[in-house]
């Protein structure tokens, strides 16, 4: 967009001093970013996005999440005596007319919070990240365990294992690209663990998992670092919403564990790291262990294989589809992501015990 048209965008918010000028951050693949710098010394920067509401269909819902969230932890970090505590949580700007957190025109919806300098964001998952990333996010959750208000789901259904299942039923019943046949052994062997792998909404309805709230989007890249690789605090709280607490653990492990990208087609470079499983559940048991359930830290491990198996249907069920949803380079591409994330799920199944083994340990 051009500089005048994100200047009259910025101008319905009640920032402070002059902006001087606008111009793209990060590389994110879902919303729109840009740094907006100020002239004045005495006034911070901003970061403007533009939300997607095709993927977030419900933006006031979206910000009351994040408002209540960061109102949460800020509460938290004020009775803790914290300082510098705008580096330490996320604050959003309101419109300069009414009490909204965002503007839209009609089509488009832009929403501003306050640039944190001198922070930086890590891409490489190693076991220094991992085990600052397994303590930021369960202290994430510890300090959002008694938040008095009911958030609502960004998205619907988003680790739903059953509806993810309901969905390849219907892609293999439809086999409307004509490739069911090619993968019936995929389809046999998610149908194998079928069972096993939605016990979290079983239990859930049995009353024996409660739903917390959790951010659904544990990447290293979604932590805020300091100078002196301290974590600061967390950031993309978009897909924050009550889930079950497998959805921080377990997501985190299928792309950090991961020996391979998730596309990779050379099945030998797939395995399950316990380099990068160890170091992440020793930082997430060490802030979470504080408010979790004998169930949910006994599952675990069933965390750590839900994800590459969800992700194994997700993958599956497109190419099935004929590749609808996901973007492809190639037309093997999501059955090459398909294979990957089963072989994945082959090598954590194989270090189950290991698991089992090392999480009783760090809880002794």
């Amino acid at each position: 967009m051009e500089q005048e048209q994100l200047k009259q965008i910025v101008a319905q918010f009640d920032i402070c001093g002059t902006v001087s000028e606008i111009k793209p951050l990060g590389a994110g693949l879902i919303n729109d970013t840009f740094r907006v710098n100020t002239a004045e010394a005495k006034c911070p920067d901003y970061v403007l996005q533009r939300v997607n509401n095709n993927i977030f269909p419900n933006v006031e819902m979206l910000m009351d999440n994040i408002l209540a969230v960061t109102t949460h932890l800020r509460g938290k970090l004020e009775a803790a005596g914290a300082k510098d505590i705008d580096r330490k949580v996320l604050r959003y700007v309101k419109l300069k007319d009414g009490d909204k957190y965002y503007w839209t025109d009609g089509s488009q919806y832009w929403r501003i919070m306050v640039f944190i300098p001198n922070a930086i964001t890590k891409q490489a998952v190693n076991p220094e990240s991992a085990e600052a990333a397994g303590r930021a996010f369960g202290k994430f959750q510890a300090d959002l365990a008694d938040i008095p208000v009911q958030l609502g789901e960004t998205i619907v259904d988003f680790h739903n294992m059953e509806f993810r299942l309901r969905q390849l039923r219907e892609a293999v019943a439809a086999d409307a690209a004509g490739r069911v046949k090619e993968v019936q052994f995929y389809i046999d062997e998610i149908e194998k663990r079928a069972d096993e792998m939605c016990k979290a909404e079983r239990m859930g309805r049995e009353g024996k998992l409660p739903k917390r709230i959790c951010h659904c989007d544990t990447k290293v890249n979604n932590m805020m670092f300091d100078q002196n690789d301290e974590v600061l605090c967390v950031i993309d709280l978009d897909t924050v919403m009550p889930n079950f607490i497998f959805s921080d653990y377990g997501d985190f492990l299928r792309t950090g564990a991961n020996t391979a990208e998730e596309d990779e087609p050379n099945l030998t470079k797939v395995s399950f790291s316990m380099n990068i499983f160890r170091a992440f559940t020793r930082g997430y048991l060490a802030s979470a262990s504080v408010f979790l359930t004998p169930a949910e830290v006994e599952n675990l491990p069933y965390a750590a294989a839900l994800f590459p198996y969800m992700q194994c249907v997700r993958f599956l069920a497109d190419y099935i589809n004929g590749d609808t949803y996901y973007k492809i380079q190639y037309p093997e591409h999501n059955l090459v992501r398909t294979k990957n994330q089963f072989k994945l799920l082959q090598s954590v199944e194989e270090n189950t015990p290991a698991m089992k083994a090392f999480i009783a340990d760090c809880l002794k």
